[in-house]
């Protein structure tokens, strides 16, 4: 029975050693500066970043541990033979105190899971619409001030269908349709951001709109839709897929054609197939079929695990995701796998 005991034991430690591996020349204590990610920081103990919850061992003084603030000092520590990262707070506490006012204001914010400055000025603007319907059904801009074809920031358009007065709308065009290149199912739309503005006044079914912003000239047949009501959380956990997933790179909104570090990418997996924002996914760059000069037949090359991408918002059967690390160029439909 003894023996039993030990050997589940053992087992058990082996296998979450082989889980959770610490990186070779790892600090034993660090202490978090300004500019910090968690991935850049779980790195630097961990040789796989998105293990990061399994060794968090945050002191119970802490009131929110899940938030960490230049300044705060990470140790790591071994508890019952497992590593363990314990936190401790700096001296500001993130915050200070400002009189004679009764309230307080963050000195330092908390710091991000991944580089946002990669992605806001994406998530202000590209978006997801999931069926054609959904798209054709949105007010469209009709005509412009002074029967202007086209216009821009500054200028009055009108529009006409369901919209709100004072109500702020996103413009955007009809991007690239995505279908799945393996089952061929309607995947969805990418609706390209046009600009934005304010409804100022509505007659019947038309709507005055005062352009704020503009990327590029807003035409007639344009559509309007309301801004999304959801926040990239930029202070989640990096995490494995709970399901299994197999999925490939469909499109680089941006437009490029080689996929680097920090590109954003839309991949042809979202929460049906229980994605969730945080999730880590490996990328394989796709193996070239060639012709055998000996044997005279065709052999595919093995897929080469060549990335890491994190999911930072995802829709019903798309998600965008973030590409943490590449050592060599990405393209699209490359393969995405769990890490």
């Amino acid at each position: 029975m003894r023996k039993t005991l030990l050997a589940l034991l053992l087992l058990a430690t082996a296998t979450v050693q082989a889980q959770v591996q610490l990186k070779d020349g790892h600090p034993d204590t660090y202490t978090v500066v300004k500019g910090d990610t968690l991935w850049d920081i779980s790195g630097r103990f961990l040789t796989k970043p998105w293990k990061w919850p399994e060794i968090w061992h945050a002191n119970p003084q802490v009131a929110n541990p899940h938030l960490i603030y230049p300044g705060d000092r990470l140790n790591l520590v071994y508890i019952d033979g497992q590593p363990r990262i314990m936190l401790n707070r700096g001296a500001s506490r993130g915050t200070i105190k400002l009189s004679p006012k009764v309230r307080s204001t963050p000195m330092a914010e908390a710091i991000p899971t991944i580089p946002l400055e990669a992605i806001n000025s994406f998530l202000l603007s590209n978006r997801i619409v999931n069926t054609p319907e959904e798209f054709a059904s949105g007010p469209y801009v009709v005509a412009g001030n002074a029967e202007r074809v086209v216009s821009g920031a500054g200028d009055r358009i009108y529009v006409r269908g369901a919209v709100e007065d004072n109500a702020i709308y996103g413009i955007f065009r009809q991007g690239r349709t995505y279908i799945d290149p393996v089952t061929e199912e309607f995947l969805g739309i990418n609706a390209d951001d046009i600009g934005g503005g304010e409804i100022v006044a509505i007659e019947g079914e038309i709507g005055t709109m005062m352009l704020t912003r503009t990327t590029q000239e807003v035409r007639i047949a344009d559509r309007l839709f309301a801004t999304e009501e959801r926040a990239i959380n930029s202070t989640f956990s990096p995490s494995e897929p709970k399901e299994a997933i197999d999925g490939v790179i469909l499109d680089v909104p941006r437009g490029v054609s080689q996929i680097g570090q920090f590109d954003v990418v839309t991949i042809n997996k979202g929460t049906r197939d229980g994605l969730v924002e945080g999730n880590v996914l490996a990328v394989y760059k796709t193996g070239e079929t060639v012709r055998d000069r000996i044997g005279g037949d065709s052999v595919k090359i093995p897929d080469e695990r060549s990335g890491l991408l994190m999911v930072f918002r995802t829709y019903d059967k798309l998600s965008y995701g973030l590409v943490l690390y590449a050592s060599r160029q990405l393209a699209v439909l490359d393969k995405v796998k769990n890490p």
